[in-house]
């Protein structure tokens, strides 16, 4: 195994709960679309309640937040490790992942097995199948996908579709069972909105807002995602000088037909246990740790 893991599968049963205790409050699986927005470095506190982002927390107030939701780590790239593979994966340091292939299991593999389609809208990625390096304002640290060995010189990484796909899919109502939304740096929350870091920090938010308004706000409409489809708007991390729990406190939202209207979630959250929520919907296998913990059941209605 080329890739370097910081928790081993072997060790999650020291950190995680017996994945039997949790079987009773499993979520059925769906066939309608699954989609996380992956955002970037923005703490609990700078968004929720932000009068610079009025449409997330207009969301926040008719869906469902997650208010105890926790990072990892802090550097990106473990986090989106997490989120797609169960276990936290680095190499060359925190964040700043070298060409290493992804070698373990992650929700590419599961997805196949199960023949669940899948794709990853990334803004600004060159052409469709693109797994190179960075072309700005894209970066791929932020696109896991990109370094999965499933992925990688296969067919899967037709999966990989520039962001202009993403309105003609919605369009066509032909989204795929899982989409991972991948908006470019000055969008993310990640720099200015101009690019770089020489702005006032309302100047990224800002921009986040007015991009998903512009770019999510269509999904609500889709005919297959109002049979039960759901968006998960999700930070990598807090904000540099956030700690807690490691990573810092991100504000995870839920919307969609079957979010109980205005839950606020007071348990406490990791990216594994969404990871874990996504593969239940999709009706797979959980990847990594993802096996020892509980989903976020809570915030759909009946559970």
């Amino acid at each position: 195994m080329n890739s370097t893991r910081l928790l081993p599968t072997i060790l999650c049963v020291l950190f995680f709960f017996p994945a039997a205790s949790e079987a009773s409050n499993q979520l059925p699986a769906t066939n309608a679309p699954i989609i996380v927005v992956a955002l970037e470095n923005e703490s609990y506190l700078d968004v929720v309640g932000s009068p610079y982002m009025p449409y997330y927390n207009g969301l926040i107030t008719q869906y469902g937040l997650a208010t105890q939701f926790y990072a990892n780590v802090h550097g990106s790239f473990p986090d989106y490790a997490m989120l797609t593979t169960g276990e936290l994966i680095t190499s060359a340091g925190w964040g700043l992942p070298g060409d290493f292939p992804i070698s373990i299991d992650n929700i590419v593999r599961e997805m196949v097995k199960a023949a669940k389609t899948w794709r990853v809208y990334a803004e600004n990625l060159p052409w469709v199948g693109y797994t190179g390096g960075d072309s700005y304002p894209y970066v791929k640290r932020h696109n896991p996908f990109a370094y999965m060995t499933d992925v990688v010189g296969k067919s899967q990484a037709n999966n990989l579709v520039p962001f202009t796909q993403w309105t003609t899919d919605l369009a066509a109502n032909a989204l795929p069972n899982f989409s991972f939304v991948v908006p470019n740096v000055q969008h993310d929350g990640n720099e200015c909105p101009g690019g770089g870091q020489n702005c006032a920090n309302s100047a990224k938010l800002s921009a986040v807002d007015q991009w998903l308004q512009t770019n999510v706000t269509a999904v609500f409409q889709n005919p297959a995602f109002q049979k039960g489809g759901v968006l998960i708007l999700w930070w990598d991390e807090g904000d540099s000088s956030d700690k807690a729990h490691v990573g810092g406190q991100v504000a995870v939202v839920f919307a969609g037909p079957n979010i109980k209207p205005g839950y606020m979630s007071t348990t406490f959250y990791r990216h594994e246990h969404l990871l874990r929520t996504i593969v239940e919907l999709l009706g797979i296998n959980a990847p990594g740790c993802t096996v020892y913990v509980p989903s976020m059941a809570e915030f759909f209605v009946g559970h």
